[in-house]
């Protein structure tokens, strides 16, 4: 039952609320966590968990049909749908129930309702007020946008519908070629759906560095996937059992229609306007290096607030807030220096600045580029198209960002951010020693690459 009173009251439960909120608990607060849906909010209920879940799926798949390549002759293998929508509920059942579990482990009680903040930093549930007399943290995540003249509805659907499918669609078209576009095309165009995917700018991920963003579009069509850049979608009609639109004069028609090109902050009943609660021009809630907006006793984290859209941004943002209210010294976050991952095929990963950017803001720009191919593991297990680009400072040896398009990217990306981190540079990499075979060969490679000395190249 819930109290009149706690030191921390956290709204939402995703990734950042309930990582927020443990860490609240561990610092010796009462806590409680406020949640009007499912227990893991949007990320584990009907996003990042169920995306992966099918996303694995299609790995399996794409393994089994080229295991004759590794001398493994097997039958056409065919997909029970039915099956893969059992598992991808088993393991979000899981994982909601580990959070569940982890919430009464550490004493946190969880208060079914929507939240609304206060004024004063406290609380309403459903009209009743519950006082906070620490910190309110808000992690109410986002929200999916509709593309300009189009709304949703029928088979006009977003990103968390598309990964909720009961039955294997026949079509389908995705609008948004960004990191959650490209997983759902991704996805389903090797489980057998006919895709098309609809970009306005001018390539797919166009937030990636535009080699890695090349090598990805390549993989993309050899999966089968009508890709179309510098395409817009109009005049979208949702009709019985199909969706019609039109891009560049042409008629199409699938299935469904995914609209993944946007998100926005989810503060729908948050009652921030009332409360006080400043926000940016681009709507997000403004926030210092704490976590702290501009209302006593009220903080924001995840995709309410700006920086990247990230699940692990989110986890992070919530452990800085819970200290912040306990009083502990704590540091801000390194935007740029977050990990970037993309579960498409082939995985794309990245953090810090491209190239481009890196120019833009007038650094001397070293370059080390590496194919897989180049070390024994790209082709002991049969990736030798991938890409690892590593993006430098001349002068210093500064490590400016790291992207890596490929099997097992997401993996490793991670050593050139813990190499950041702790101000190395891309010469400690080059450096380092690495275990033979192994991909991550290939980053130590391609930085030896931007030192000036590749061995295997």
């Amino acid at each position: 039952m819930a109290q009149s009173a706690y030191d921390c009251i956290v709204i939402g439960s995703g990734p950042g609320g309930y990582v927020a909120a443990i860490r609240s608990a561990q610092l010796g607060m009462s806590t409680a966590v406020v949640e009007k849906g499912d227990i893991g909010g949007r990320c584990l209920n009907v996003a990042c968990i169920p995306a992966k879940a099918v996303l694995r799926v299609a790995d399996i798949l794409t393994e089994v049909e080229e295991a004759g390549d590794f001398g493994i002759h097997v039958e056409k293998p065919t997909v029970n749908f039915t099956e893969v929508t059992e598992r991808r509920e088993k393991v979000v059942g899981t994982l909601t129930g580990g959070v569940a579990g982890l919430m009464k482990k550490n004493g946190i009680d969880v208060i079914e309702g929507t939240g609304t903040v206060t004024a004063e930093g406290n609380v309403t549930v459903d009209g009743t007020e519950i006082t906070a007399n620490k910190g309110v943290i808000l992690a109410t995540g986002s929200v999916a946008r509709p593309i300009p003249g189009t709304e949703f509805g029928g088979r006009v659907i977003g990103t968390e519908e598309a990964w909720a499918f009961s039955e294997l669609p026949a079509t389908l078209a995705v609008v948004g070629a960004g990191a959650s576009g490209a997983e759902i095309a991704s996805a389903y165009a090797r489980l057998g759906t006919t895709v098309q995917l609809f970009e306005g700018l001018d390539r797919v991920l166009p937030s990636e560095d535009a080699d890695i963003s090349k090598v990805a579009e390549r993989g993309f069509k050899k999966q089968g996937i009508e890709v179309k850049t510098k395409t817009f979608v109009e005049n979208v009609r949702s009709a019985g059992d199909k969706v019609t639109f039109t891009y560049d004069g042409t008629d199409g028609e699938a299935d469904y229609l995914v609209i993944a090109a946007g998100r926005g902050p989810d503060v729908e009943g948050l009652g921030l306007d009332a409360a006080g609660v400043k926000l940016t021009e681009q709507g997000l809630v403004e926030v210092d290096g704490t976590q702290k907006t501009s209302v006593a006793k009220v903080y924001a984290i995840g995709d309410l607030v700006p920086g990247p859209a990230l699940a692990h941004k989110a986890s992070d943002e919530g452990v800085i807030a819970a200290e912040a209210i306990h009083g502990d010294t704590t540091h801000p976050i390194s935007y740029p220096d977050i990990p970037r991952a993309t579960f498409c095929k082939p995985n794309v990963a990245s953090f810090g600045l491209t190239e481009a950017q890196a120019r833009d803001q007038g650094y001397d720009v070293v370059v080390g580029k590496l194919q897989y191919g180049a070390v024994g593991a790209g082709t002991v297990y049969g990736d030798r198209t991938g890409v690892i680009k590593i993006i430098g400072e001349k002068k210093y040896g500064e490590l400016l960002g790291g992207h890596i398009v490929g099997a097992k990217s997401t993996e490793m990306i991670q050593e050139l951010v813990n190499v950041r981190a702790m101000e190395g540079g891309y010469a400690e990499v080059a450096r380092m020693v690495h275990g033979h075979p192994t991909l991550s060969e290939g980053v130590m490679e391609a930085a030896r690459a931007a030192d000036g000395w590749l061995i295997h190249g």
